[in-house]
């Protein structure tokens, strides 16, 4: 990465000083006295208001991952098999409880061995992971603090497309030398938005928030603030071909990020809504369709789903707060909803239309030890070979060879299915698949897999 200065810019403005007087007539001299109240008082917007009001309260989050690595050849020779490494990690992250609770993405924090906080004014404190929500890519942060500036919480409720929006937070960490908090501004360009592409963090995110305000690498975890100074959204995620900002960013909703922070800190965990309701996804690659409704591939017996009434084949067009055009709207609907909710759902069978209240619980678990899992699973890493023996669509993932019949029921997978992402991880191997379990287990998990060429999701949790 190049960094270059304006050297020509400054150059231009020495110049322009030194060519003017150095001794200013008394009408000048008036004017330069009387200026500056006025300027500083023109300059004020309300940008420039909310920042004083959400930066003090912007934080940098810095960790650090301990890496297994192979030996090198001479460590070999000397019988060495391998080693360890430190990768250091930034992002960005706000307070949101003036005793050190601290907000930031599940990808800032995931896998560290140690986190740090650096506050505005410098100052360092060793951070403790309260609770991470991988599906939602928000994690909650504790630092040992009193009486620390606290960023005000807005609603993404009633957001208005082209509305203000500010991002705070440190693009690229320390490359700058400071720890005060960079702001760029843009708009809300959008809301709703169900990205299933590649970017910072990569992996499927639904109901974001997309604004053209710049979002850099070290963003992610910091707030996106509106022009009255409330925080609507957490930065997560940027789509670009080369790695930094070009207009398209995306947020995490407020509403939803609060929900799963008072859970986390009351919690340490988030109770993920269940309804028991399998869809049939597009294709990771491709873009949603939007013809209304989706069609249940399947109802998990015994569900509230099913208890309902709902059946394989009938099309969700209405839930409770969306009309639906792609199974990322439904997703994007459980998002929203709380266990001990009721959900009002309308599906087409048979060329009319019918209402259903179903209860929402609590993601069920899957009674199986996080570590053991796998011996219940066996699983085959995808190869050219692979692909084209099974006629596998996706390009990379885990091939299910066996699966008990236990796990199959209450999964749902089966054999021939190929696991292609979990959360919002793509899988690229069978020991990713394990790595990943064993990691989020705890928390809601939801499994996307090819089967007979389609795409289809099923969620589960570990006991």
């Amino acid at each position: 990465m190049r960094i270059r200065f304006a050297r020509s810019v400054s150059a231009l403005v020495f110049a322009a000083c030194q060519g003017a007087s150095s001794t200013p007539s008394s009408a000048q001299s008036t004017q330069i006295q009387t200026t500056p109240s006025a300027v500083n008082a023109s300059r004020r917007t309300a940008i420039t208001d909310a920042v004083a009001r959400v930066a003090p309260a912007v934080v940098t989050v810095q960790t650090e991952v301990v890496e297994r690595v192979p030996a090198d050849v001479f460590e070999q020779f000397f019988g060495g098999r391998s080693g360890q490494r430190s990768a250091a990690g930034l992002g960005s992250g706000f307070i949101v409880r003036a005793d050190g609770a601290i907000v930031t993405n599940a990808h800032v924090v995931a896998g560290a061995t140690r986190i740090s906080v650096a506050l505005r004014d410098g100052t360092n404190y060793p951070a403790r992971l309260v609770g991470i929500d991988e599906t939602n890519d928000l994690a909650v942060l504790k630092i040992d603090a009193r009486n620390l500036p606290v960023a005000p919480l807005g609603s993404s409720s009633n957001l208005l497309i082209g509305e203000w929006a500010i991002a705070i937070g440190n693009p690229y960490g320390f490359v700058l030398a400071n720890s005060e908090p960079s702001v760029t501004a843009g708009v809300v360009s959008g809301v709703g938005r169900n990205l299933a592409a590649q970017s910072e963090g990569a992996g499927v995110y639904v109901d974001m928030i997309q604004t053209d305000a710049s979002i850099n690498p070290g963003n992610s975890g910091g707030p996106l603030v509106n022009a009255a100074g409330e925080v609507i959204g957490v930065n997560s995620s940027i789509f670009s071909p080369s790695g930094g900002s070009v207009g398209i960013g995306f947020a995490i909703p407020i509403n939803r990020a609060r929900r799963v922070t008072e859970d986390l800190l009351a919690h340490g965990v988030v109770q993920h809504p269940w309804v028991g309701i399998q869809l049939m996804l597009p294709r990771m690659s491709a873009t949603p369709g939007s013809s209304p409704g989706v069609v249940v591939a399947a109802v998990v017996p015994g569900s509230p789903a099913a208890r309902a009434g709902v059946r394989p084949g009938d099309v969700i067009v209405r839930s409770t707060n969306r009309v639906l055009h792609n199974p990322y709207d439904w997703y994007a609907e459980l998002l929203d909803l709380r266990v001990g909710d009721t959900e009002s759902i309308v599906v087409k069978r048979g060329g009319r239309e019918i209402p259903f209240t179903v209860e929402v619980v609590a993601l069920p678990d899957v009674n199986a030890p996080r570590v053991t899992v796998l011996r219940e699973i066996e699983l085959i890493t995808v190869t050219p070979p692979i692909r084209a023996q099974y006629q596998i669509q996706s390009r990379q993932g885990a091939l299910v060879n066996r699966v008990s019949d236990r796990v199959q029921q209450q999964i749902g997978i089966q054999s021939g299915d190929v696991i292609v992402q979990i959360n919002r991880t793509p899988i690229t191997d069978a020991q990713s698949v394990n790595r990943i379990l064993t990691t989020y287990g705890r928390g809601g998990l939801r499994m996307y897999f090819e089967r007979g060429g389609q795409i289809y999701a099923t969620e589960f949790s570990l006991q």
